[in-house]
């Protein structure tokens, strides 16, 4: 009986409950270096308690062989490896780590200490080798005599949190791809300032090559003052709730050499809320839509342009119908000459399609105008031109004054005879304060003209509606030796306008 109560004395400082501290009082510890636990010094029991009561992972390697004694958290650390630890040589005990527990032993038991914050280590715990992830802290355990005689060692698992952090980081680097990557612009805003925190490619390919990462948008972006958007951006941040813009007209100044320059986006600007509810980014997104916007006016011009030019070529062929009826001596007369002006309105308006409507070189109109007289040596029309672009209505108009002038050349002029010849002279001067285009069409060689004695559409053509049409002067001479044609305009009126859009 006094026996028994001497060995339950030797165990009294281990305390009462849990599963390690059984296996403690169980353990033949007379197997081991440090002996049977009635044997153990002061020091040893003390420090055993202390790990015992501890919630945290920890283990004590006691003596040069660093045997085993750890505490219930520590055996849930161990997993299949406990309980067969308890008691062995640290070596052993963790063979796939040795190693690096020698280094352990020899720093801690010449009184140093260690500190490892996720730590990387691949231990056997359940059979197979496993990643494992761990802050460690190593103390050395003083004697008696203040000399080292174990080490201590709070093992704290951190795998989960590692590994839910390299998660993280895999998905931001993702996003981070995906930012770079997107075909739309995108930025990222902090605070109410509106901080600049990333802005990806296609976002800085639309504001220029400037460094806007840590400043915020009206610093970064100063000539936006005024222009809206950081008001929206405003009013995102304190609702909470997403703003978009369509088409909105954006002035940007990308480079001081280029200045100012129009764009316009598609955007939203989408709050980011903390999980407190509380908005601390904005996402911005959206799309540089310009080339969008410009061919969408582009075609509403050309819409009614193409309604436009419908309703005056319908008015220009009633116009040549009514006025050649008026005119013809016979029905034939009238249906040659109508299919002869139509037929010159098509050539004309196929010569200004080709370009778009935009303009025609004045060697287009005179080849299109002059294209139903056959003259392929050019012995018969002398044609002295200056380059010259004209306008869609004048070319237009000029064109079919030019077809009239040759038809009635054909017809009753100089091209009836075969030793009849044209002169087309085409020159800008100056007269007074104006530049003037001079378009003179003179006939040599031809039989006598008179004035005629009817005026069809031809000369209506030539007479009033030229003049009208190009803001200039028109003057026809009857001369004995041939038919003379003066028109002179306004460069400005005829020359084709450079522009946008």
């Amino acid at each position: 009986m006094a026996e028994n109560n001497q060995a339950e004395d030797a165990f009294a400082f281990l305390g009462n409950g849990g599963e390690i501290r059984q296996l403690i009082r169980e353990f033949d510890w007379g197997a081991t270096p440090i002996g049977r636990v009635e044997t153990w010094p002061g020091c040893l029991r003390t420090a055993t308690a202390l790990v015992l009561q501890s919630p945290v992972p920890i283990v004590m390697l006691w003596g040069e062989h660093g045997i085993m004694i750890y505490n219930d958290a520590y055996s849930g650390f161990a997993g299949k490896r406990h309980p067969q630890l308890l008691g062995s040589k640290v070596r052993e005990g963790w063979a796939e780590i040795a190693d690096f527990n020698d280094n352990v032993m020899r720093v801690g038991l010449a009184g140093g200490t260690l500190a490892y914050r996720d730590q990387e280590l691949t231990l056997h715990r359940r059979g197979v080798p496993e990643q494992v992830w761990m802050n460690l802290d190593y103390s050395p355990v003083l004697d008696e005599a203040g000399k080292p005689a174990g080490v201590i060692a709070i093992v704290v698992e951190t795998t989960s949190e590692v590994l839910a952090r390299q998660r993280i980081a895999r998905e931001h680097e993702r996003l981070l791809q995906l930012f770079a990557q997107a075909p739309t612009f995108m930025a990222m805003l902090r605070g109410e300032n509106h901080v600049f925190e990333m802005v990806n490619p296609n976002y800085q390919s639309l504001i220029g090559d400037r460094d806007v990462i840590g400043k915020p948008v009206g610093e970064a972006l100063p000539e936006l003052a005024g222009q809206g958007f950081e008001a929206l951006l405003d009013q995102a941040y304190n609702s909470g709730e997403p703003v978009s813009r369509w088409s909105e007209r954006l002035v940007l100044i990308r480079s001081a050499e280029i200045g100012a320059e129009e764009r316009y986006v598609d955007f939203v600007y989408q709050p980011i809320k903390a999980d407190s509810g509380e908005v601390t980014h904005i996402f911005v997104q959206g799309s540089d839509v310009t080339e969008r916007v410009i061919a969408e006016h582009r075609q509403r011009l050309l819409v009614n342009e193409l309604n436009h030019r419908v309703k005056n070529t319908l008015a220009s062929v009633q116009a040549i119908t009514t006025q050649t009826l008026r005119g013809a001596m016979s029905l034939k007369e009238a249906s040659d000459s109508i299919n002869g002006r139509i037929l010159a309105l098509s050539r004309a308006h196929n010569m200004l399609t080709a370009q778009n409507w935009t303009g025609a070189d004045l060697s287009d109109v005179l080849e299109t105008a002059l294209s139903i007289y056959d003259d392929p040596d050019h012995s018969r029309l002398e044609i002295t031109a200056h380059p010259l672009r004209f306008e869609p209505h004048a070319a237009l108009s000029i064109a079919l004054a030019l077809h009239e002038l040759a038809i009635n050349a054909e017809k009753y002029g100089a091209l009836s005879r075969n030793e009849g010849r044209v002169e087309i002279v085409c020159e800008t001067t100056r007269m007074e304060d104006q530049e003037v285009f001079r378009l003179t069409w003179r006939e040599k060689g031809g039989p006598p003209v008179h004035p005629p004695q009817r005026r069809g559409f031809g000369f209506h053509l030539l007479e009033r509606a030229l003049p009208v049409e190009l803001t200039g002067t028109v003057r026809i001479h009857h001369r004995p030796d041939g038919l003379v044609f003066e028109l002179s305009a306004p460069l400005a009126a005829v020359r084709e306008s450079v522009g946008l859009g």
